[in-house]
Parts: structure tokens; sequence; C-alpha cells
């Protein structure tokens, strides 16, 4: 048996591989590629403007990482390729794309380029809220049970939204693509030459349930051309998360520098298999994954019915028990809006003479208010709401300013309103009968203190932080390290091979007290605006729809 396998994270910006000893999980050398064309959220390549709300991506850009990152970090780990013996990959999610049958992208076809509809739509796409709502509303009306397996509400960042989306705005896009795939599939078909399907996706964004997807005849009440989904998303076998997909083909073993015929483990989600490199598989164990948004992964051995969650699916996160996931739409982006476009200039000029990051600034500023001295309080619904509300169509809401206000208090506020939202998420599942006992945080926006800190405050429990420089592309190789037989299971591969913790952050009695209080008036305003006390964040996303053009 070789000593390394290799695991590779596609995020929101860019991708990253590991190479990794498969006894110890010991990080042996990485790289990172950063994708050509990033999100995009404006117009094509080359091609129309997009509406509000759109965010898409280059299929390209993703086979790019494979080409560079994966051969870039065995270069760096130094080791003899013939040593790795498996691969393992995930994505974001949702991510999906339409396909020919032989996986060719429809974007990458010349008659489609220009058609925004033939383009991955990125799990941040959040332009099907419309198609998300009839859904929703039908399968109330209609009491289809696997409704509250998804806290009640299904989410315009799904698979079903998204495919009615296209078949209702570009149903000649809908009717070409003979499959209509998660972008972790796609890749992991790239890799093996076999199309699969992760039961992960397939459940937490694929409405399957309990053996099945939703009825034909549910989503011929939708649209009647939609139950042809059906035969477009049953593509290959559904495998369980760490299972072997096949092996690498000899093209790949060429893009990759790997060896052909090594272990390819079945695509994943970039959340659920950070819970492997966390060592947060048991039941009662939260993970936290901070980063452009938050997702919060557990397990637990019943099913519990939690309103707002985003998922609870049986093998879901690992096999044999019940996967739970919930989040947050935007936190970094949202630090990352502010910085970019309402900082004022001076800001970053101090930060340059200081010779920091402008955010290190910011946080150096706000870290000795005390709660509540900026007089402010703030929702985090820029990217609008994943949990516990499960609506794309709110905003973000900032109130308490006054000409006294200064740009650090907005940040601090910024930050505070991301804690609040993750306590709202934890006490949900905790109400819901799923406890949670230990709570890690995992992630790139864990290189902040001052966010760390107020975690642990607002929410009131100790925060472990994950030591993993890049904790999905370690979890997707123990997937690979499972696949390729050195572990019975993920479980074991985890305890073996996950990351330990940086540091441990525990709550201050004082600090923590005042945050109940803010927190309190944060519940306030979050069911005003977002339970039905007022419709005016969606009348005012109403207004900006109707002023962009639809492709």
């Amino acid at each position: 048996m070789g000593r390394y396998v290799v695991g590779v994270d596609f995020g929101t910006l860019s991708g990253r591989a590991v190479v990794v000893d498969v006894a110890d999980g010991a990080e042996r050398g990485s790289a990172v590629h950063a994708y050509r064309h990033g999100v995009i959220t404006e117009r094509l390549p080359g091609g129309p403007a997009l509406p509000h709300g759109w965010a898409l991506q280059d299929p390209a850009d993703h086979v790019e990482v494979l080409r560079t990152a994966v051969p870039a970090a065995v270069r760096a780990a130094g080791i003899d390729p013939a040593e790795v013996v498996g691969v393992g990959l995930d994505a974001t999610s949702c991510t999906v794309l339409p396909t020919r049958a032989d996986g060719t992208p429809l974007a990458e076809l010349p008659e489609f380029r220009a058609r925004p509809h033939a383009w991955p739509k990125l799990w941040k796409h959040h332009s099907a809220q419309r198609q998300a709502d009839r859904i929703n509303a039908l399968a109330a009306e209609r009491g289809e049970p696997w409704l509250a397996r998804y806290g009640g509400r299904v989410s315009a960042e799904w698979q079903l939204a998204k495919a009615l989306e296209v078949l209702e705005e570009d149903p000649q896009v809908f009717r070409r693509a003979d499959r209509w795939v998660e972008t972790a599939d796609w890749l992991v078909r790239r890799l093996c030459g076999n199309p699969t399907r992760n039961a992960s996706a397939a459940g937490f964004k694929g409405l399957r349930q309990d053996g099945r997807y939703p009825a034909a005849d549910f989503l011929a009440a939708l649209h009647p051309d939609l139950p042809g989904l059906l035969t477009k998303i049953d593509d290959g076998p559904l495998l369980p998360p760490a299972a072997r997909a096949g092996g690498l083909t000899a093209e790949a073993a060429g893009w990759t520098g790997l060896p052909a015929g090594i272990a390819v483990a079945a695509g994943a989600i970039d959340a659920h298999v950070t819970a492997a490199a966390a060592r947060s598989v048991a039941p009662g164990r939260m993970l936290a994954v901070l980063g452009t948004s938050t997702c919060l992964i557990m397990n637990a051995d019943t099913c519990h019915e939690v309103p707002g969650v985003c998922g609870v699916v049986e093998g879901g996160v690992t096999a044999g028990r019940w996967g739970y996931e919930a989040g947050q739409s935007g936190v970094g982006d949202i630090f990352a809006w502010y910085v970019d476009s309402a900082l004022p200039a001076s800001y970053a000029a101090e930060a340059a003479r200081r010779g920091m990051p402008v955010q290190d600034l910011l946080d150096t500023l706000a870290a000795d208010q005390p709660v509540g001295g900026h007089g402010l309080l703030a929702l985090d619904w820029h990217s609008g709401n994943r949990s516990v509300l499960m609506d794309h169509e709110l905003s973000g809401v900032l109130v308490g300013l006054t000409l006294a206000t200064r740009p650090e208090e907005i940040w601090r506020a910024l930050l505070e309103a991301t804690a609040f939202g993750a306590r709202t998420v934890v006490e949900a599942f905790e109400a819901a009968g799923v406890p949670v006992d230990e709570l890690t945080a995992a992630g790139g926006l864990t290189a902040n203190r001052l966010l760390l800190r107020i975690y642990a405050d607002v929410l009131r429990r100790p925060l472990h932080v994950l030591d993993a420089a890049h904790p999905a592309a370690l979890g997707a190789a123990i997937h690979a390290a499972v696949a390729a037989g050195a572990y019975p299971d993920v479980e074991s591969a985890s305890a073996a091979m996950g990351a330990s913790h940086r540091e441990t952050w525990h709550p201050d009695p004082a600090r923590a007290a005042a945050y109940d209080e803010l927190y309190a008036d944060y519940q306030t305003l979050h069911d005003h605006f977002g339970r039905g006390g007022t419709n005016i964040l969606h009348r005012l996303q109403a207004r900006r729809h109707h002023s962009h053009r639809t492709p």
C-alpha cells in the first residue's frame, strides 16, 4: 500500500490540492489555483450582461485546477507520484451544470456559449427564488412528506429550483441537456470516466429522500415538461460518501501526474468532507465552516425535523448516520462587500501606512468596543437567508446609524450579525431535539481572532478552531483513503487522519450576558423583517429585479 492520497477542493473562487500521508493525515504539499473567471456575476465572458442575483462559473476553470494545482502539490510534497493510492474531490453545492450524455457542458458548445442558462449555476445563484416559492407552496398544499426533511422550505440554491428556472426561461437549453449534474460528480467523471452521483448532493440538494426523488406528478404540476428532469439526474450509480467511483483514467493521469488506475472517490460537498477533517463526524459534534458563506454540519443517530434546516439525509455525511446541514448564505461575502464597496478610502490609506490588511485595521479599531457600545444592530441577509427562513429575497438590514457612527463600528456590527445568525441555527437544532455538545470552526475566517471571540461570546459555548490550512481538501483526501481501502470507513479514517484543534475560545461571562440582550433585539428584528411583520424587503427586491433585464 502506498503512503499518500490527494484531496482537491473546488471552492467559490479557487481550487486547492493537498498531498497527505495516509497514516496520520499530515500535509506534505499543497497548491492553490485561482479560477480565471472567478464568479461570473455581471456578464458572460465575451457575452451578454446578466441580471441581478446571477452567479455562474466556467467549467474549464475547474478542469484547469486538475491540470495545475494537483501536479504542483505533488511537486511541493517532493514525493514519488507512484506512492499515491487515491484521489478525492469536493465542490461547492448546489453548483450544477447541464451537459450532453457524454459529459460535455452545454456552455462549451458554440451554439450555447452566449446562452446564460447553459452555464454552471454556482451555489450562490439566487435568481430562482420565484421558482422555489412555487415549489414550496405546491409541496405544502399537497402534503409532500419530504418537505419536512428540509425544514419546511426548499431553497432557491438547490437543484430543482434552478432546473425549473432553466426550463421556464430557456426551454431549449433544458431540452438539449441530457444530464443535469452536480459539479463534484461532473469532475469525478472527468477523472475516472464513469458517470456517478454522490448520495450527499442527491439528498441535500436534489430532494432525494427514502430512495426516491419528488414524484413525476408533483413535477408536472409545476411545469408539464419538468418530469423530464428525472432522466437527466438519474445518471450512474448513487454512491455513499467515500465510495470508490472508479480508477483514474490514462487521460486524467496525464493531466495530474498521478498513476493511472488509482482509486477515485465519489464526489462530495465541501463542508461535508470538512467534517471528517475536523473529527466532527460523531453525533453531537457540530462543525461550522466559516467562509464566503457558512455551513453548519453534524451527524445524529436519529432523524429529527428541524424547522428551517437545509436538510436531514440518511447517510448524507457519513454512512450509517443521519446527516444534518444548515447555514448562512453570506458571511465572508458580507465582510468583503463592506471593505470593497462601503469603506472610506482613508481607511485603506491608513492600513497601507501601518503595513497591514484593512480588515486587520478594522479589527484593531473595533476590538476594544464594549458590547452594544456602537448602538448598532444588523441582519446578516446581504445574500438572503439560508437558515432558518430559507428566503433569498431577503436582504441586509442595519439600524442605529447616527452621524457619529464610525466605519469600524459598522464592521463590528456585521461580525456580530453573523454570530447572531449562527446562534439562531444552533438554537433551532437544540429546540428540535438535536443536541449540540461540541462546536468546531474551520475555514478561512478562522484567521480573524476578533470574529472567533465574538462567536464564543454570542454562542455561549467553547469554540474549537481546527488546525488545518486546507480543511476541505484534507477531508477529500480522507475520503480518498477510504476509497483506496486504507480504512474501512470515514469515521475510522477521520480519527486517524483528521486535524487537531489549534486553539479553543471560551466565552467571557460579562460579554456573553451583554450579548444576550443584544441577541434578543436581533431576534425581534429577525422576526419583524423575516416572518411577516413587514414585506418591505421583498418589495424592495422585486423593484430591483424588475429593473434588470432577464436573459
